[in-house]
């Protein structure tokens, strides 16, 4: 999340800032961490990145981010009750 979080400080549109802006609204609300310049539309974005990078992989990397994005919101809102 650290990564992502000074990737979007930097303007950069990297798959950490991608994920952190897709889970933007759930961070915020289990850890009161405020995402400064979360990205619009930031599923599509993180599946477009991926697809450039490699397309014939880009839908199963996608998942599998969103799998790790799900676990770390559900583990971080453990923690914080």
């Amino acid at each position: 999340m650290k990564k992502g979080i000074e990737d979007l400080d930097r303007g950069e549109a990297t798959v950490e800032a991608w994920l952190v802006s897709i889970g933007a609204c759930r961070i915020r609300a289990a850890s009161g961490i405020e995402i400064p310049g979360a990205l619009a539309e930031p599923e599509s974005g993180l599946y477009d990145l991926l697809a450039r990078e490699d397309s014939d992989s880009a839908h199963s990397r996608y998942n599998a981010f969103l799998r790790r994005l799900v676990s770390f919101e559900r583990a971080l809102e453990c923690a914080s009750r």
